[in-house]
């Protein structure tokens, strides 16, 4: 009877090996690996992209050298330089103008920023190289756009972009990228499988991106690869590889890469207008905990709690209450604070969305009608706008209960700066991401709303009396509160 149950057993594991083997064939019927027609069709699409620009940065410089004793009386003063810098990394082709000759290049927003006021260099497949153009970038997402015009001669490989919202763990992944930079190692290619989807909450940085949903992979993602396309086994672009973790600055197993999905919303705004607009409730969310969740006599750790409604916005204007519970947005269920974001985030402007809540044991169904979110007319400050003489370059985001834990601040009244424009007014004074603004000319300000309302209210002022500077009170990084004054030259 033993010996019955082990055949047994053995003969299930064997079966479900054997439909394994089967559903993902090691080789086709000529006995070529799937992953080499993968690569033969979609690696020529990928480039390589190399940004020259000159940055500010702050050097300390001590008017008496190193002299202990003057240095006691007169302390180093801050002097600004620019120093050139380089950077490495990749992108593919996803659309093609025939008519202009036109390529359009999907990248991450880190990679080609700078270039913003530098130089962006694409070589193709072909080793040819062209001066390239930003189209738009998004540094909340970390998706960017930059283009291309081909020679008449050039031949091109556009890649096909696939669908990221059924993704499952433990699909074949394939990246594709140019690691280390320029060493001669472009466009290598590494397979794995997708380890895990809907990461978010991640560090990288003071810059790292607000709308986080990655996937994860362990297919071998390294410094240079950043831009690059993660495919899927069809040889469909189903995320852009944007990061990794690691303790060496190596590939470990543990890469980030952006669903396409996700991509497509912000590219789609960025080659219509050059910038993303997003839409806004005003709101602060909190994430349902096992707490929560018995305390409010909810079903199950989903949704999103309401923790504050801002004063006049959409979500109050619409009847929305400290306390709700939001299972539902425009349709679609609510897991939790970062997937809302990114829900409300990339809805569109000016609709009105339905609302499921829970309020006091009983769902309820409310309609919101989308604002514009403040911080982008901010984030997105260019020539085209009314008061560009008077751009700050800041972008600002509310500081909330997990921001406050990822980026080692307290929560207190103020707007965090999760990004400065470079060679801005903001990054010329000094200030960088990771400080906290809590007043614009002595107003205080305790959200992205106010910040927006106060800034412009400041902007009119100076515009009216002339002035060229605009004082702002800050914490900076090491959490020492000053003052900060930026000069609009």
């Amino acid at each position: 009877m033993k010996m019955i149950r082990i055949v047994f057993i053995l003969a299930i594991a064997l079966s479900v090996a054997a439909c394994a083997f089967a559903r993902i064939p090691v080789v086709d019927a000529d006995g070529t690996s799937p992953f080499v027609k993968v690569v033969r069709d979609v690696r020529e699409s990928v480039v390589q992209i190399r940004v020259e620009a000159q940055v500010v940065v702050q050097n300390f410089r001590n008017p008496f050298f190193d002299d202990p004793f003057f240095r006691y009386f007169f302390p180093e003063t801050p002097r600004q330089q620019q120093r050139p810098v380089t950077s490495m990394g990749s992108g593919f082709i996803y659309e093609f103008n025939p008519t202009t000759r036109e390529a359009f290049i999907m990248t991450n927003s880190h990679v080609v920023d700078k270039g913003k006021d530098g130089t962006i260099t694409v070589t193709l497949a072909d080793k040819v190289s062209y001066t390239a153009t930003i189209v738009g970038f998004d540094p909340q997402t970390d998706v960017a756009v930059i283009k291309i015009t081909l020679s008449e001669q050039e031949k091109i490989t556009i890649a096909p972009l696939g669908d990221s919202a059924n993704l499952e763990i433990g699909e074949w992944a394939i990246a594709i990228g140019n690691p280390f930079g320029n060493i001669g190692l472009d466009r290598t290619v590494t397979v794995g499988v997708i380890s895990a989807i809907g990461r978010a909450n991640l560090d990288f940085g003071t810059n790292s991106p607000i709308y986080q949903d990655y996937i994860q992979t362990d297919a071998a993602i390294n410094p240079g690869n950043s831009g690059g396309p993660l495919l899927n086994i069809k040889g469909e672009v189903i995320g852009i590889n944007s990061a990794i973790t690691s303790t060496s600055g190596g590939n470990i197993g543990i890469g980030f890469a952006i669903p396409i999905n996700l991509a497509k919303r912000v590219v789609d705004d960025l080659v219509a207008e050059g910038k993303v607009t997003r839409a806004y409730i005003g709101i602060l969310p909190q994430e349902i905990t096992s707490d929560l969740m018995e305390s409010f006599d909810l079903k199950e750790i989903a949704g999103v709690l309401v923790a504050k409604v801002e004063k006049d916005s959409p979500a109050e204007r619409a009847g929305l209450m400290v306390g709700d519970v939001i299972i539902d947005f425009n349709g679609e269920k609510v897991p939790n604070v970062p997937k809302f974001r990114i829900a409300v985030a990339t809805s569109r402007v000016g609709v009105e969305v339905p609302v499921k809540i829970i309020r006091d044991n009983v769902e309820k169904k409310l309609h919101i009608k989308l604002d514009a979110f403040p911080d982008d007319a901010v984030a997105q400050s260019n020539d085209r706008t009314t008061r560009s003489s008077y751009a700050t370059g800041i972008s600002v985001e509310a500081i909330d209960s997990q921001l406050a834990k990822r980026q080692g601040i307290t929560e207190t009244d103020g707007v965090f700066v999760s990004r400065v424009e470079p060679n801005s007014p903001a990054a010329r004074a000094g200030i960088e991401a990771g400080f906290v603004i809590q007043k614009i000319e002595d107003i205080a300000v305790s959200s992205p709303a106010e910040y927006m309302s106060v800034l412009q209210s400041a902007q009119e002022r100076l515009e009216k009396e002339k002035r060229k500077t605009m004082r702002l009170y800050v914490q900076d990084k090491n959490k020492t509160p000053q003052f900060i004054v930026l000069r609009f030259d």
